[in-house]
């Protein structure tokens, strides 16, 4: 083989090599409210984690922006990727996955929730708790199988079980968001 034949296939097999090894972002495919397939990574990733069938994830657009924020510090007051907040966090949710604007607060947000029993969780339902005694100091956004996403003060975006030993001990309510309320709660 002469030297300008190795340089190509080496040169073919660099290229070849960078572009099975890129990684495979997650995308926000459809409008907000639009439930779209999930990327095959995404649904492989989100079943393990739920502890569910691939099957069962099938709201894309939610697990794709889950993905997105994923690890995202947490910063009181926040709403980038620099740093962002519980109430934050499922207001931005709220608003790219299913087009529902909310209020900015946890104290804002449980005043527009219908509540509900926690057997009778859906995808996408808010979540609150109690911390250090103040009365629904946190919020998260319900996913499946018992387990709901949210922005922890000490780990940023994560998901966590429900009945975890540490977290359970603070819920307090939930429900669904009331869609009569939302537009006039959302610029207080």
């Amino acid at each position: 083989m002469n030297k300008v034949h190795y340089l190509y296939c080496i040169l073919l097999l660099f290229v070849i090599g960078f572009s099975s090894c890129h990684s495979r972002k997650a995308v926000l495919k459809g409008q907000p409210g639009e439930v779209v397939k999930p990327q095959t990574n995404i649904a492989e990733k989100y079943a393990t984690i739920l502890g569910v069938d691939q099957s069962e994830i099938q709201n894309g657009r939610l697990y794709a922006f889950i993905d997105q924020w994923m690890g995202t510090p947490y910063k009181f007051g926040g709403l980038d990727k620099d740093g962002i907040d519980c109430s934050g966090l499922s207001l931005l949710l709220e608003q790219q996955v299913y087009g529902i604007n909310i209020p900015r607060t946890t104290g804002q947000q449980v005043n527009i929730i219908k509540r509900k029993y926690e057997e009778q969780l859906t995808e996408g339902d808010l979540v609150f708790f109690d911390y250090d005694g103040k009365k629904f100091s946190h919020v998260g956004i319900y996913l499946q199988n018992g387990y709901y996403v949210h922005a922890s003060s000490s780990h940023g975006v994560m998901i966590t079980k429900l009945h975890d030993p540490y977290t359970y001990k603070y819920f307090s309510r939930c429900g669904s968001i009331m869609p009569d309320d939302t537009s006039s709660s959302a610029g207080k």
